[in-house]
């Protein structure tokens, strides 16, 4: 149950969940309640599928990621802190992280299939030497984001990572939409400046 306070009126939970339906749910599974489970996966499974698969492409796996993101979520809905973001922001991270892993392990997989021999794969030079290139941008720009400012970071994810308009992101942070652009217009000249890319 959530501790609330009552402020002119209107009672507001002291947790840092006011208007962030997906932390309320969050902070019950953490108490292990398996209907706000159901809920959490009913109201994001999708959002987080979608995710998932522009990640990986391959629909299987993107399901059986799936499945893995929510045990995730429901061993360590604990660790949801949400005074720190938004809870369907730190879902979507952990799906993203989930996804760029399992590449990574189709990648090692796939590696060492072929030093060993025992697939007969003909991989052409420029494709290996782009998906190289590709997951060390990768690895460059989620460091990158790791340096800017929490609201900026949040907005480049929820519309870089799930697929939200800016529009849509000012409702989900309750945030006005000109500030919305603005953290992404300014987290994004910040990337560049971090990432040393000129444009």
């Amino acid at each position: 149950m959530l501790i609330e306070m009552v402020i002119d009126g209107v009672e507001m939970p002291e947790d840092g969940t006011a208007g962030d339906p997906v932390a309320e749910l969050l902070l019950r599974v953490a108490d292990g309640d398996q209907r706000a489970f159901a809920e959490l996966y009913d109201l994001l499974s999708s959002r987080v599928f979608g995710l998932i698969l522009r990640v990986l492409v391959n629909r299987s796996q993107s399901e059986e990621v799936l499945q893995e993101v929510f045990l995730e979520i429901w061993q360590s809905a604990g660790r949801f802190a949400p005074n720190k973001g938004q809870g369907r922001t730190w879902v979507l991270t952990i799906a993203h992280r989930r996804a760029v892993d399992r590449v990574r392990s189709s990648q090692s997989s796939t590696d060492r299939d072929i030093r060993v021999g025992t697939r007969d794969v003909v991989v052409a030079h420029d494709s290996v030497a782009e998906q190289v290139e590709l997951s060390i941008d990768g690895d460059r720009v989620v460091a990158a984001l790791g340096t800017l400012p929490e609201s900026q970071r949040e907005a480049l994810v929820l519309s870089y990572f799930g697929g939200y308009s800016q529009s849509e992101i000012a409702v989900l942070t309750q945030v006005p939409l000109g500030t919305i652009k603005t953290r992404m217009r300014d987290g994004l000249s910040r990337l560049r400046s971090v990432m040393g890319v000129t444009a």
